[in-house]
């Protein structure tokens, strides 16, 4: 049977990703998956091996086969004089036949992030890695300069790096407002599937991770600062559906969200944790508070928050999301008592 080259395409995908995942019994799950039979299922595997795309591990069992590149890029060299020096030397060869939105994704994101490296780090030496398979294009930027969440703490007189980390989170930070707009980091961490930023033992991400795999990560005592990005080679996501999420009809950051599993180490209780998640929330109209997978809140949290903040900043929206049972509640309890 000859399928067209779109729906191919979307049966060899599931076939990797089935691979990527490890599971078992894969020719069958991707014939029920496709109604197809399982004859097909191994031609298309095949194929794959023929292309270098897959490797046989052993009878049955398969491993995509992924690509390395090293670079290392010097100050003194003039390598950090420009951001497009970095993206056309290290990452435009290897996603510039990609669909268009994922190349322009990688050019944002890959350029904001040579850029905090550049005006900011001190770095003189950034090594840079690109890990690409035929599902995913995965890059790490790694530096030895002062480390990010140490210098926004001592250039804004924050008591913890964990504050530091936090603004991150709400955007429209920079240490250089005269060159940085401070929204790179924000919209960068929106727009990959994964994103991370390691630094002086603490990590800043949106999304759910192993903890084993990122303790593993922080113990490591590195210097400086490792961004690891993540993005799907077939992904649908481009940089203006990212920006219009956030974004006024004029054009103007407005909105922000705050994931808060990410910003403490364990449920919120206090007036002050709740002031630290206030901090310039007075650049924004409207702020998302994500309580995904937190368990609850104290009381001072949340009057704090939700009274206190509120009732000061009417013209602010603060939209809680994600509340289980026994948040909702405590939101309930502070806002129908006032």
């Amino acid at each position: 049977m000859r399928f067209n080259e779109e729906k191919k395409k979307s049966i060899i995908i599931y076939l990797l990703e089935k691979i990527n995942q490890k599971d078992e019994g894969i020719s069958k799950a991707v014939s029920d998956a496709f109604s197809i039979n399982q004859n097909t299922v191994h031609t298309y595997i095949n194929e794959l091996v023929e292309e270098g795309v897959i490797a046989r591990v052993k009878r049955g069992q398969y491993e995509l086969i992924k690509t390395v590149y090293e670079y290392n890029l010097s100050r003194s060299e003039g390598h950090l004089d420009t951001d497009t020096y970095a993206y056309d030397h290290c990452l435009f060869e290897h996603v510039k036949n990609l669909a268009a939105n994922v190349e322009a994704i990688w050019n944002y994101s890959f350029s904001e992030m040579i850029n905090n490296v550049m005006d900011h780090s001190l770095a003189e030496t950034v090594k840079i890695i690109v890990e690409q398979d035929y599902l995913n294009t995965h890059v790490t930027i790694a530096d030895e300069g002062v480390g990010i969440f140490k210098k926004i703490k001592e250039h804004f007189g924050y008591s913890t790096l964990d504050e530091a980390i936090c603004e991150l989170f709400k955007g429209k930070l920079t240490t250089d407002s005269q060159n940085h707009s401070g929204e790179g980091i924000f919209f960068s961490s929106k727009m990959m599937d994964y994103f991370f930023i390691i630094s002086s033992g603490k990590i800043f991400t949106n999304n759910k991770y192993e903890n084993s795999k990122i303790i593993s990560m922080v113990e490591s005592n590195m210097k400086g600062t490792c961004v690891i990005m993540s993005l799907s080679n077939f992904t649908h996501k481009n940089p203006k559906d990212v920006f219009d999420l956030y974004v006024n009809v004029d054009g103007g950051f407005t909105k922000t969200r705050i994931p808060m599993k990410n910003v403490f180490d364990s449920s919120p209780v206090s007036r002050s944790q709740a002031k630290r998640v206030c901090n310039r929330l007075e650049k924004f109209k409207e702020v998302l508070l994500d309580f995904d997978e937190v368990q609850w809140m104290g009381q001072g949290f949340a009057h704090q928050l939700f009274v206190v903040f509120a009732n000061q900043h009417p013209d602010i929206q603060l939209i809680p999301i994600n509340m289980n049972e026994d948040v909702t509640k405590m939101h309930i309890h502070v806002t129908q008592t006032i």
